[in-house]
C-alpha cells in the first residue's frame, strides 16, 4: 500500500504527504484524548503563579528534591508512541499548497468514492496515521476527522488524495 497522498488541483505548489513520517512530528495530537479534552480558558499567567508558589512552598517543607532522569522521561514517551493513536492538523499542509484564490472547495478522494468539503472547513481536519502504536495499513494510509469529533468513530477512510477545486 502507498503511504504517499498529494495534495493536488488548485493549488500553487502541489505537494505529496507522507504518513511515514510524522510519528516524529511535534504537531502530532493523541487521537484517545484529543476529542475529550476540554477547552478551558486559562489565564496563564496566574497558572504559572500558582504553579511557582506550590513548587516553593514544597521545596520549603520537604526540601529540594530533583526531576526524574531524562532516561525514564525517554522511556515513557517510547512507550506512548508505540501504543497511541495520533493524528496531525491538516492546515498546515493546505496552506503550504497555497489553494488558488478562485478555490472553494477540496475533494477528498477515497478508494470508494470522493467527500466534498469547503474550503474553510478543511483547515479543521485532522489526518489519522496511526492506530495502537501501527500504521493503518488496512484502511488506510490516512483517515480524516473532523477536529469537532463529529465522525470520531465513523473517520473518512482509504484516502488516495486531496483535491483542490
Amino acid at each position: 500500500m502507498e503511504s504517499i497522498i498529494p495534495i493536488k488541483g488548485k493549488v500553487k505548489f502541489p505537494i505529496t504527504l507522507d504518513s511515514g513520517v510524522w510519528i516524529f512530528d511535534d504537531r502530532k495530537v493523541d487521537l484517545t484524548t484529543y476529542f475529550d479534552d476540554t477547552d478551558e480558558k486559562v489565564d496563564a499567567l496566574e497558572e504559572y503563579t500558582k504553579a511557582v508558589s506550590r513548587h516553593w512552598s514544597r521545596e520549603i517543607q520537604e526540601g529540594a528534591t530533583y526531576p526524574p532522569t531524562l532516561k525514564t522521561e525517554k522511556k515513557f514517551e517510547k512507550e506512548k508512541i508505540l501504543n497511541g493513536s495520533f493524528a496531525i492538523p491538516f492546515a498546515p499542509f493546505l496552506k503550504n499548497a497555497e489553494p488558488m484564490k478562485d478555490a472553494t472547495s477540496i475533494i477528498i478522494e477515497t478508494k470508494t468514492g470522493t467527500h466534498s468539503i469547503d474550503l474553510d472547513q478543511a483547515n479543521q481536519l485532522l489526518i489519522g496515521f496511526s492506530k495502537d502504536g501501527k500504521p493503518l495499513r488496512d484502511d488506510g494510509p490516512i483517515h480524516v476527522y473532523y477536529m469537532d469529533g463529529s465522525n470520531r468513530s465513523q473517520p473518512i477512510t482509504d484516502v488516495r488524495a486531496f483535491c483542490v477545486k
